[in-house]
């Protein structure tokens, strides 16, 4: 018996996704603008192994940026920390800017929507950025 699911739900719902689980490379960088809405940004590195061929098993690690606004950036300011492990969701974003000597630069980042930190404390707390900041708990 096969199921019927709406395609379209589903593409969207893959469009420009990401999913990453790693590790917190340093304290987030937390900045805060008029009306009080802030940023955060953090270097998230994830790991993998592989087996070559000849037996070696070789670890790769990749750094990824991550940006976050609002409630997610409150979140990130209070509860993150360098050393935390962490899964993500969001969208990859790119973008162009003038380096200080005038040159073009390409940057690419992780805008993040939810957040999962896990293990920190010893708890697993989940985040979204529909919820409010005060909404969810603080660990002591």
């Amino acid at each position: 018996m096969y199921k019927v699911i709406d395609e379209k739900r589903v593409m969207k719902n893959l469009l420009n996704s990401v999913r990453l689980i790693g590790n917190v490379g340093g304290n987030p960088e937390v900045r805060e603008f008029e009306g009080g809405k802030k940023l955060a940004k953090l270097n998230l590195a994830t790991n993998e192994k592989v087996t070559l061929g000849t037996g070696t098993v070789v670890e790769n690690t990749q750094w990824h940026r991550l940006v976050a606004w609002g409630g997610v950036a409150t979140l990130m300011e209070r509860m993150v920390k360098k050393g935390c492990k962490l899964m993500i969701e969001g969208r990859l974003q790119h973008r162009s800017y003038l380096g200080a000597d005038g040159s073009k630069r390409e940057k690419s980042e992780v805008v993040v929507k939810n957040i999962l930190l896990i293990e920190a404390k010893g708890k697993t707390v989940l985040f979204t950025e529909t919820e409010s900041a005060e909404q969810n708990p603080v660990l002591d």
